[in-house]
């Protein structure tokens, strides 16, 4: 054997203990990447079921959102007839009730005057201006 053969024998046992050395990372690296892969498997695979979950829950809370809005929408229109029936009782029994409340009053001052004998008539005319006045709030104050 000459040099050159000697040489290029070593230069090979240092490439195999090299490729020995590169071998150990090289296999860890690839068991690395096939546990990468699985559990980027099971993630897929749970993910699915997740999101048909998700999926049901926004369409039963669309669903629940929708009754509420026709609820919300019976009660305005309830409270809306309410008020029309209010206003329209207001209307046909508060201005009766007000006229027959002052003929009744009229009535009784006229019978009670005409029972006194028209003694307390000059009296009562001006208790009954007080009492108009009192009546009637702020309007028949003098500022």
């Amino acid at each position: 054997m000459d040099v050159g053969q000697i040489a290029g024998l070593i230069a090979a046992i240092a490439f195999a203990i090299l490729a020995g050395f590169l071998i150990y990372p090289l296999i860890r690296l690839g068991k690395l990447f096939d546990q990468l892969a699985q559990t980027i498997k099971q993630t897929g695979d749970h993910v699915v079921p997740t999101l048909d979950e998700s999926t049901s829950t926004v369409t039963q809370l669309n669903q629940t959102l929708t009754d509420v809005n026709r609820i919300s929408a019976a009660a305005s229109t309830t409270a809306g007839n309410v008020g029309a029936l209010t206003d329209l009782y207001g209307s046909m029994l508060g201005k009766p009730v007000i006229k027959v409340a002052a003929f009744l009053y009229a009535l009784r001052k006229t019978i009670s005057s005409f029972l006194s004998g028209g003694r307390n008539s000059a009296e009562s005319k001006p208790s009954t201006a007080k009492k108009a006045n009192e009546g009637q709030g702020n309007e028949g104050r003098t500022r």
